[in-house]
C-alpha cells in the first residue's frame, strides 16, 4: 500500500473542500464580459428549470400557470412549435456603456446576429444568477432591478430565495425591486407547500373558489387585520391550493411578518 505523505494529503484535502466553495469570480468575470462589451445587445444563456417552456414572450408551467408579459413574437428569439423547453435566454441592451434593458426568454434559438450583439454563449446557471441577483442588488433604477430578478427564478438547480429575502428586506433598495423579490418569494412560498395541486379533487372546486374570494377580501383589509389573518390560513389550512394563495397576496404585502414566513418555509428541507 502506498503511504500518503502529510503534504500531499492536505493538498487532496484542499482540492476537496474548494469544490464546495463559491466561485464568485466567474459571476465577476461574466460582469466583466458584459461591461467590455459594446453598446446594443449582450445576449447569453444557462439552463432552465425542467417544468418550464416558452414561445414568444411567455413562459409556462404546466397547462394553467403561463407568466406572459408581450406578444408572442420576438425580435430576438424564434420558434418552430410552440412551448419548447430552455434553455433560459437572456438579452442585455446596453446605451452609453450601461444597461438599459433586460429582456428574458425560454427554448427557441437565437435569430442572426448583427455587429451590435454580442454573443457570450452558454453561461454556468450558477454565475448567470449571481450576475443577475448581483445586479438586482445593486442598481439604483426599479426598471433593471426588478428585470433582473425574474430570470433567477427560472434557473435550474439554483436556490435563489436567500438572495431574494436580502434584497427583499434592503431599505436601501428601490421600492419596485424589493417588490418584484417579495412576490417571487411568495410565488416559492407557495409552490412549496402546495407541491404538485394534480391530486386535487375537482368535486370541492366550486367551494375552493369561494374560499379563495375569502382569502382575496382579507388581502384587501388593511395590513394590522389582513395579514395576520392571510399567515393564519398560510399556516393552518388544510386545503394546499387556499394555502398558496394566501401565500399570493402576502406576496403583494411587503410586511416583514410575510417574509418570515417566507424564510421559514423557503427553509424548511
Amino acid at each position: 500500500m502506498t503511504r500518503m505523505t502529510g503534504n500531499r494529503m492536505i493538498g487532496i484535502v484542499a482540492v476537496v473542500l474548494a469544490s464546495f466553495i463559491p466561485h464568485p469570480g466567474k459571476a465577476q468575470n461574466l460582469a466583466r464580459r458584459i461591461n467590455d462589451a459594446p453598446d446594443g445587445k449582450v445576449r447569453f444563456e444557462f439552463a432552465a428549470r425542467q417544468d418550464l417552456c416558452g414561445t414568444g414572450s411567455s413562459i409556462s408551467r404546466g397547462e394553467h400557470n403561463r407568466m406572459s408579459w408581450d406578444s408572442d413574437y420576438s425580435e430576438d428569439v424564434e420558434y418552430s412549435e410552440e412551448c419548447l423547453r430552455g434553455p433560459v435566454r437572456i438579452v442585455i441592451t446596453k446605451s452609453g456603456g450601461q444597461i438599459e434593458k433586460i429582456r428574458t426568454y425560454m427554448g427557441g434559438r437565437w435569430r442572426p446576429t448583427n455587429e451590435r450583439t454580442t454573443t457570450l454563449g452558454v453561461i454556468g446557471a450558477r454565475d448567470a444568477t449571481d450576475y443577475l441577483l448581483s445586479l438586482a442588488g445593486s442598481s439604483s433604477t426599479t426598471k433593471i432591478g426588478s428585470e433582473a430578478i425574474f430570470p433567477t427564478t427560472l434557473a435550474d438547480s439554483v436556490e435563489v430565495w436567500p438572495a431574494l429575502l436580502r434584497i427583499a428586506r434592503d431599505d436601501g433598495r428601490p421600492n419596485g425591486t424589493r417588490t418584484q423579490a417579495v412576490f417571487w418569494l411568495g410565488q416559492m412560498a407557495g409552490d412549496k407547500v402546495t407541491g404538485s395541486l394534480s391530486d386535487i379533487v375537482g368535486e370541492s372546486s366550486v367551494d375552493r373558489e369561494v374560499r379563495k374570494q375569502a382569502v382575496f377580501a382579507l388581502s384587501q383589509r388593511p395590513k394590522k387585520d389582513g395579514v395576520p389573518a392571510l399567515i393564519e390560513i398560510a399556516r393552518t389550512n388544510r386545503d394546499p391550493e387556499i394555502r398558496k394563495t394566501a401565500l399570493f397576496w402576502l406576496g403583494q404585502s411587503r410586511d416583514p411578518r410575510a417574509l418570515a414566513l417566507f424564510e421559514e418555509i423557503l427553509s424548511r428541507r
